[in-house]
């Protein structure tokens, strides 16, 4: 009776831990945490740090772990992945709510540019350099997701990427970490709303911590070698705007980093992230990261792989079972502090307290909610919307783009002129109704032309074929059209993670059938869909009209036929440079000078040269064209020059002299020009959207202080010096205006 008794007052003293301490408005979260972690057994927190991937259909590979339920049961599971929609979530949550301390789970997914509605693949979003249509496109992303039952997912990816024959470029912002800082930002702020707690907020994950994007050869999971220098200047950054916007999770990246693996890399994320940048998240490794520090020649075994993440600072383990299976056993043979675990522990419960899972473990698997964003117009809208200024107009020689709405006859010729699912790119979701949902080329064009145009279609090559039996219709379908629209690109599992190439030129025999139809000598116009840049030399010399499509996601066709027929003046500007050839890879366009640098294309004696092609890449960084055209006028400085504590304006006036209403992306680059170190020919340091309509002019300037010329030293100091410094201007990094000025 006694042990009766004693046992009862224990489970109401549990019960008004979890729920009625949950309930007092005046404890903190800090405080709830603690109360809850006085509850634990190692064993539990240790499952808190303990993430398996779901049963259902998966972004990563399927994985069986006997019976995950009873691992739920038993408190030996604090997050799951790919566990998607109200019914799955609800039935996994309600689990978690039959184990002793009723600890909620969380739910991850990769929401990478999408989840219901399809966005522009994330390098097509950072062509539009538009932060707030970024936002937008995160904010509907977190509502659809939230509303299934998810509360976190693994973006933005922040790597920065300057070889496109990785894979995974389609995944970031390109080459540039100021523009990669700014949308890092922006991604984050729209996964995560006003606060994390709304039902229409999930989540963020910075991700992959860090150099992931530098993999040697451009070949995925590959080691990764850089100075510390090129480290702190090149790929932190966004990592730290992503910590400073309030991403609430990390991923560490799979790589090695100068022969550390990152998921066991102390210095990045105790040093770096949890130290200097102060961050109070928790980080979660990649994929089975732990355990494949065995592979990498770093650990022996799961066990030695446990004990180099956990106390690294990794504090949750996806899917390589080495927590769950050995970090008891480090602890009480004294290897790993119980402060460790418990620092990890209360990071991860931080979060789910802040979710309000532990008010309401069920309070994101709402049907309703879920049902109003399963077919939201307004969603749609905004994702034709993001896709329109995802689009760059590479070429558009004689004004042959807009097409006129009285073109009589259209050939449509290309593989992907009728595509479909194709348009959603790597990372996006397969729903039953796609074929219904997402609006091919074909069909975007075909509603916007009307019925006074007449429309040919001949597909003439698949996207890797090498026959030609298709070339004939579709030079006979080129004859009889007064205008040709070719879709031609790569497959969208072509680029994508693990889809690394090392050839990036069009596939197959597709600029060979470029080549037929431009023969015919019709107006000839090219779109180009693809995760990457990809080479189109033929393509890019021949063709009358480029546009790089990307891949545009939902209502890619859409979007397209807008853009063509002028009901959107394109505004997309490259967010990474495209190489003519593999052989100029890595190429960026803020590099060093060097000792022996070339004054221009034709300069090869002696100097840093290719004899056999020019330097500059095929479209520099930022490059983008308009319907219209745009004029800078000279830039003028509020001074010749500042002292540190000071600062200095610069104006320049850009004037729309085209017939169009449009959209220019005004550009600010600086180069120091003599430094402790060398410095880069040029570096982004703003930019600023400008709507002038035909005729229109507007006054755009720059505010520069001692913050925008730091750099980090030799000794990682993050200093300025004075001197003087070249401050440039335009609608890419390449066509530019130019002015000296000097800090004191």
């Amino acid at each position: 009776m006694k042990r009766m008794f004693a046992r009862g007052l224990f489970t109401a003293a549990l019960l008004w831990s979890l729920t009625g301490m949950a309930q007092i408005p005046h404890k903190t979260i800090r405080q709830r945490v603690d109360s809850v972690m006085q509850l634990m057994t190692l064993e539990e927190k240790i499952g808190q740090m303990n993430q398996y991937n779901g049963d259902w259909e998966a972004t990563g590979p399927i994985t069986k772990e006997g019976d995950k339920q009873d691992q739920i049961r038993r408190g030996r599971l604090g997050s799951m992945l790919n566990v998607t929609g109200v019914e799955h979530t609800r039935q996994l949550q309600g689990i978690a709510m039959s184990s002793r301390l009723k600890i909620p789970l969380l739910f991850g997914q990769d929401i990478i540019h999408g989840y219901r509605t399809t966005f522009p693949i994330p390098l097509g979003e950072a062509a539009s350099w538009d932060l707030e249509a970024i936002r937008g496109a995160s904010r509907v992303a977190a509502r659809e997701v939230a509303a299934a039952g998810v509360h976190w997912t693994f973006a933005p990816m922040v790597d920065i990427a300057r070889d496109p024959r990785w894979g995974r470029v389609m995944e970031g912002a390109g080459e540039d970490p100021y523009l990669g800082s700014c949308i890092a930002r922006a991604r984050v702020q729209g996964f995560q709303g006003r606060q994390l707690g709304d039902i229409d907020a999930v989540m963020a994950c910075a991700k992959h911590y860090a150099g992931y994007g530098a993999a040697i050869g451009g070949r995925d999971y590959n080691s990764v070698d850089m100075s510390l220098r090129t480290l702190w200047e090149v790929y932190l950054p966004p990592f730290r705007a992503a910590a400073e916007a309030g991403a609430a999770t990390f991923m560490s990246s799979f790589n090695d980093l100068n022969g550390i693996p990152a998921t066991g890399n102390a210095y990045l994320l105790r040093d770096i992230l949890k130290g200097q940048w102060k961050f109070n998240g928790f980080v979660v490794s990649d994929w089975g990261a732990v355990g494949e520090m065995i592979n990498h020649g770093y650990a022996k075994d799961n066990k030695q792989a446990a004990l180099e993440a956990a106390t690294a600072g990794c504090d949750m383990d996806m899917e390589s079972r080495s927590y769950i299976n050995n970090l008891a056993t480090l602890v009480r043979e004294g290897k790993i502090k119980i402060e460790l675990i418990d620092d990890a522990v209360r990071r991860i419960l931080t979060k789910k307290f802040e979710l309000g899972l532990f008010d309401d473990p069920y309070r994101f698997c709402n049907s309703q909610r879920a049902a109003e964003q399963w077919n939201n117009t307004e969603n749609l809208k905004t994702a034709q919307e993001m896709a329109e200024k995802s689009i760059v107009l590479l070429k558009n020689d004689n004004q042959l783009l807009p097409l006129s709405g009285q073109t009589k006859t259209i050939a449509l010729i290309g593989p992907l002129i009728k595509s479909g699912r194709e348009n959603l790119g790597f990372w996006s979701y397969q729903w039953p109704d796609d074929s219904e949902r997402i609006v091919s080329p074909w069909a975007g064009i075909q509603k916007k032309a009307g019925s006074t145009t007449r429309l040919l279609y001949a597909k003439g090559c698949g996207i890797t074929d090498t026959s030609r039996a298709g070339f004939a219709e579709a030079i006979e379908a080129a004859r009889q059209a007064d205008v040709v629209i070719m879709n031609v690109g790569e497959a969208p599992d072509f680029t994508g993670e693990a889809k690394s190439r090392s050839n990036i030129h069009l596939p197959g025999i597709q600029e060979d059938l470029v080549r037929a139809i431009r023969e015919t000598g019709k107006p000839l116009i090219v779109l180009i869909s693809a995760g990457r840049p990809l080479v189109f030399n033929y393509t890019a010399d021949h063709a009358d009209a480029i546009l790089y499509t990307w891949w545009l996601g939902t209502e890619a066709g859409n979007a397209i036929a807008n853009v063509l027929f002028g009901g959107y003046n394109p505004s997309g500007k490259l967010p990474i440079s495209f190489p003519r050839t593999e052989g100029q890879i890595p190429i960026y366009y803020n590099h060093f000078s060097t000792g022996r640098p070339a004054r221009n294309d034709s300069d090869v004696n002696y100097v840093s040269a290719y004899i056999d092609l020019p330097n500059d890449p095929r479209y520099p960084f930022g490059y983008g064209l308009s319907y219209t055209r745009f004029v800078y006028s000279d830039i003028t400085l509020s001074a010749p020059s500042f002292q540190p504590g000071g600062t200095l304006t610069a104006t320049v006036t850009v004037t729309n002299a085209g017939s169009f209403d449009g959209r220019e992306t005004v550009q600010w680059y600086i180069r120091d020009l003599v430094g402790s170190v060398v410095r880069p020919v040029k570096e982004l340091k703003g930019f600023e959207q400008v709507d002038l309509k035909a005729g229109e002019s507007k006054k755009v300037t720059l505010t520069v202080d001692v913050d925008k010329l730091r750099f980090y030293n030799d000794k990682l100091q993050h200093i300025y010096e004075p001197g003087e410094f070249r401050l440039f201007v335009g609608g890419n990094s390449r066509d530019t205006k130019e002015i000296g000025f000097t800090l004191k």
